[in-house]
């Protein structure tokens, strides 16, 4: 009998299995995966070796009878028992005692009585168990199979769960138990009839008649496995793929989802692989009944709750669609060409619907060409920010518009083979053509940005850097570096971009200087100086110090004070522990570091007998000389309040420890070098183990007016998952900005996990900073091996393991 704790299994699986057994309760549903047949052809010329203990020949019967440790092997097959009979007339093998026949593709019939043709085409078995190479199981009281492709199991069972080696008799996670059960090698497929669907050795649901795909085929036609969706402005969809294996090389998927607020949704793709790469085009639309169903007059007031979904007033939204392409080749063994690249009636189509590979928030469409040769590197695209967002494009919140098309990037590294003068040399080339048509601003006290020029702008930037070290006898490692960089500039600005950067110049009380053309290099000499010194303790820990300096003597930046570059992609400015010791702690080319500048700190490793371990930087950087290019403001101030704008710099420092035993922290923070006020910090903490695992990080950063953040920002997120049985698992995570006073999102969810099903079901929530509006998701996902998925989408499950 089974036990009480696998009736509470079956009946908590109950609910949401029950719906995913009646989906394949159809005709003839198919899952797209690839088997080789259960008989498979032996090859013309094929000799036949037998290996037995005692031959005996019976020329009257016509017989040849192997007894003890019998062994025939015949065209990839083999056959093993403790007694054959072979009949020369009828050319039938009847084996038995612990028979096992192992056809060429690995295929495993276990029984004790085999009838079976000599070319393992046709036979007839008693209580036979066939294990295919994929680990799917079958068992039967009886199996015939004729014309070496079609196989009929009587009072059958299928399952894809290994046995229990403890309790081989126990009943496996799921089954399916059938009257008949017929397995065509021919056409890859196995087809149950008078059907019982088992749950931990419990009925669960009757199915008259459905088929399946051969369990390890991997291209096979047929419908797929269907999925829920609910989302409350598109109703309740059911979505239903089916898929047509066409060629070996090349298949559709064609898809229709039924939304109970908004209709049909169709969808097709087409993928298709060659010798050096694939490709895939997906296409995707619907006429929306019921575009009202977006109204949202709490965001868009203004517009009487229209936006992107709905349409404007008088003017729905009704048929919308999308076209997508990927694809990725070789061209040879260095070089590669790919793209990624979306077109849709409105922006944010593809988002609202969940079109596959296609629904991020901000989707990046590019066509790339890119070679790789040991250091060398060499890479061009063309990119576009599709931003997809509901938002109308006359809001003053829209961000779509002032996307930039980027046409094109380039960037090349090439670092020589041989040394030059005893060191290495590297050089890198980067080039930007990019193109806004909207223009991006912020002006609303102490907010002054222009983060985005409308028009035109380009650059071609080229670097040099040689370095070379030298070790004392001290054990002082000295490094001297050189390095010259030049850039050719252009901007093509509109009269409101101008116009802008006059405004911002006039609010910061700066003098205005945007050029069309310029030209500007820098040239570096630094040195650098690490002293690591290692020693070990009684213990046996061992502990290197490195105390560490670096000195950089250059020119001013050029072309800064007067607001006279454009910045697209030295935006992002954070600075810690680990961008200390960067030569150039700009994040991109628009902007260059000048003027002379020191680094100072130490860095710090320790390793202990039980196997933790330790680390640490701690540092401060200093402007020595020249102009302070972080105190000097550009269109997006990308140096305010970053800890580098005074002549001494904020400390930074970062502390981390590791255990063998999964578990690892660390403290990581900037300090105001006079007071040593915290300016940013963030605290890490994680364990990995059974039963528990654990997680923790508390984010802070200081108020950064002029960077475009007003208040401060601090957070903390937590998160645990622990196993309260075997493949038992709760897990949750929760986030909450402490500056709000918001739970920003949280979720909760249980797993159940074992080597042939997975069960998952999740609760999410979301809460809007500036609305508090709460959206709510619920996911669920069950997966049988070899039967496939079936549930709600993923995505939103993931986010909260």
């Amino acid at each position: 009998m089974p036990s009480n704790r696998q009736a509470g299994l079956a009946r908590l699986y109950a609910a949401t299995a029950l719906a995913c057994v009646l989906a394949y309760a159809v005709p003839a549903p198919a899952l797209a995966q690839d088997v080789g047949d259960m008989a498979t052809s032996v090859p013309s010329g094929s000799q036949m070796l037998l290996a037995a203990d005692t031959l005996v020949y019976n020329n009257d019967n016509q017989t040849v009878t192997a007894v003890g440790g019998v062994q025939i092997d015949y065209g990839g097959n083999r056959l093993v028992a403790q007694r054959v009979e072979y009949n020369r007339n009828t050319k039938r093998m009847v084996a038995s005692g612990n028979v096992e026949v192992i056809n060429s593709d690995g295929t495993k019939i276990n029984s004790q009585h085999i009838d079976i043709t000599d070319d393992f085409a046709d036979g007839f078995v008693n209580a036979l168990r066939v294990e295919t190479i994929d680990k799917a199981y079958f068992a039967a009281e009886s199996a015939e199979r004729m014309g070496g492709v079609l196989t009929t199991f009587h009072n059958g069972v299928y399952t894809a769960c290994e046995p229990c080696e403890d309790k081989p008799d126990k009943a496996p996670t799921w089954r399916v138990k059938a009257k008949k059960i017929i397995w065509n090698g021919e056409k890859k497929t196995v087809r149950f009839e008078n059907a019982n669907f088992e749950f931990f050795g419990f009925p669960l649901a009757y199915l008259p008649a459905f088929e399946i795909a051969d369990p390890t085929v991997k291209r096979k036609s047929g419908f797929l496995i269907p999925s829920i969706i609910y989302k409350s402005d598109l109703g309740v969809g059911v979505k239903v793929p089916y898929y047509l294996a066409l060629a070996p090389t090349y298949d559709l998927t064609v898809t229709g989802t039924g939304y109970t607020r908004q209709g049909f949704l169709g969808e097709a793709e087409w993928r298709q692989r060659f010798n050096n790469g694939e490709y895939s085009l997906k296409i995707a639309g619907i006429h929306q009944q019921n575009p009202d169903a977006f109204l949202d007059t709490t965001a868009f007031p203004s517009s009487s709750g229209h936006n992107v979904n709905s349409g404007s007033a008088g003017d729905p939204n009704k048929f919308r669609g999308m076209m997508g392409t990927q694809g990725q080749f070789a061209i040879n063994s260095r070089w590669n060409f790919g793209w990624d690249v979306l077109l849709q009636t409105d922006k944010n189509f593809s988002n609202t619907y969940g079109i596959d590979k296609y629904n991020s928030s901000v989707h990046q469409s590019t066509v790339y060409l890119t070679g790789l040769n040991g250091r060398n590197y060499f890479d061009v695209r063309a990119m576009h920010f599709d931003v997809q967002e509901d938002t109308p494009d006359d809001n003053a919140s829209a961000r779509s518009g002032q996307q930039p098309w980027v046409l094109p990037s380039l960037d090349y590294a090439y670092i020589p083979d041989a040394s030059v003068a005893g060191g290495q040399l590297s050089l890198n080339v980067n080039a930007r053509v990019i193109r806004r048509d909207e223009l991006d601003d912020t002006f609303s006290t102490p907010i002054q940005r222009v983060p985005g020029i409308e028009g035109e702008s380009g650059r071609l930037t080229a670097e040099a850097e040689w370095k070379r070290s030298f070790v004392t006898d001290g054990g002082l490692v000295l490094t001297p570096l050189l390095a010259l960089q030049g850039d050719v500039d252009y901007l093509n600005a509109s009269s409101a971009s101008l116009n802008a950067v006059n405004q911002m110049a006039t609010n910061l009380g700066e003098q205005a200087d945007m050029r069309s053309s310029f030209a500007r290099y820098m040239a570096t000499a630094g040195l650098e100086m690490r002293w690591p010194v290692l020693f070990s303790m009684a213990s046996g820990s061992s502990h290197v110090i490195e105390p560490m300096a670096q000195v950089f003597m250059r020119p001013n930046e050029q072309y800064v004070g007067g607001l006279s570059v454009p910045n697209e992609d030295a935006q992002s400015m954070v600075f810690d522990a680990t961008t200390l010791f960067e030569r150039d702690k700009f994040s991109g080319y628009d902007r260059v570091e000048g003027g002379s500048r020191a680094n100072v700190g130490f860095r710090y490793s320790g390793s202990y007998n039980n196997g933790w371990g330790t680390n640490a930087i701690f540092g401060q950087s200093y402007q020595i000389g020249g102009e302070n290019s972080f105190a000097a403001p550009d269109l997006v101030n990308v140096g305010a309040n970053s800890g580098l704008d005074t002549t001494k710099s904020d400390y930074v420092g970062l502390f981390g420890i590791n255990s063998p035993n999964g578990f690892a922290a660390s403290v990581s923070g900037r300090f105001d070098e006079q007071s040593f006020e915290i300016r940013r910090a963030e605290v890490k903490a994680a364990y990995s183990g059974l039963p528990v695992s654990l997680s923790a990080k508390y984010a802070f950063i200081q108020a950064q007016p002029l960077y475009g953040f007003t208040t401060d920002r601090h957070e903390v997120t937590l998160g645990a998952s622990t196993h309260l049985a075997e493949n038992w698992r709760v897990f949750g995570t929760g986030t909450y900005d402490l500056q709000q006073s918001l739970l920003v999102k949280d979720g909760v969810g249980f797993a159940y996990n074992d080597s042939c099903f997975t069960y998952l079901m999740t609760y999410s929530q979301s809460r809007d900073l500036n609305t508090r509006e709460v959206s709510q998701t619920i996911g669920f996902n069950l997966s049988f091996r070899t039967l496939g998925d079936f549930g709600s989408s993923t995505s939103a499950i993931d986010t909260i393991q």
